[in-house]
């Protein structure tokens, strides 16, 4: 019994190292253009581009298959960016994607009217929407990306997008850099 133990461990060993040195050894690198891109894109993940995330289009601009001004939430703050790292001219977003929104937006379900048939849970991209079948559905505002892929489902139009108000986090971070500050005389 201890031989058949001590024999399946030295085995179970010798494949263990065996993977780990493949590991190492067939390691595939990813491309750092295509992670450049990805970070630069907004995340969102609703498909407004035609590609079902943002790193599969962060995939397509690095391969040539797409174009960098796909990307409605990114807007043209995203494509001046994109053409800045790409070394490419700026284009104006294409509307056949959708429109540049101004200000965040999240959707909320008007909880007395919602049915409970999860078509905007299956919808949504970032699994911002919980519920149950049958039962009332409500969205995790900190985590709705605005992408409105939930309300074209919804068969009682029981969802709404609201624009997020500025908040002093949200506010402050879109004020220009003040550059360096002169220390206060004591």
């Amino acid at each position: 019994m201890l031989t058949v133990i001590l024999t399946l461990a030295i085995i179970a060993g010798v494949f263990g190292l065996l993977l780990a040195w493949s590991a190492i050894r067939f390691k595939v690198e990813g491309d750092p253009i295509v992670d450049q891109i990805d970070a630069l894109l907004p995340q969102t993940q609703c498909g407004q581009c035609t590609y079902p995330g943002c790193r599969p289009y962060a995939e397509a601009i690095a391969k040539g298959e797409a174009d960098i001004n796909q990307c409605p939430p990114g807007g043209e703050a995203t494509i001046l960016a994109l053409a800045d790292l790409l070394g490419v001219e700026p284009k104006p977003l294409n509307a056949e994607h959708g429109e540049e929104k101004h200000l965040p937006t999240v959707v909320r379900i008007d909880e007395n009217v919602c049915i409970g048939c999860t078509l905007c849970i299956q919808a949504c991209p970032v699994d911002a929407i919980i519920g149950a079948a049958k039962q009332m559905h409500t969205v995790v505002e900190s985590e709705c990306t605005g992408c409105n892929l939930c309300i074209p489902p919804c068969p009682v139009d029981c969802i709404h997008i609201v624009e997020v108000k500025p908040t002093v986090r949200t506010w402050t971070a879109e004020l220009p850099d003040p550059g360096p500050v002169a220390p206060h005389a004591v």
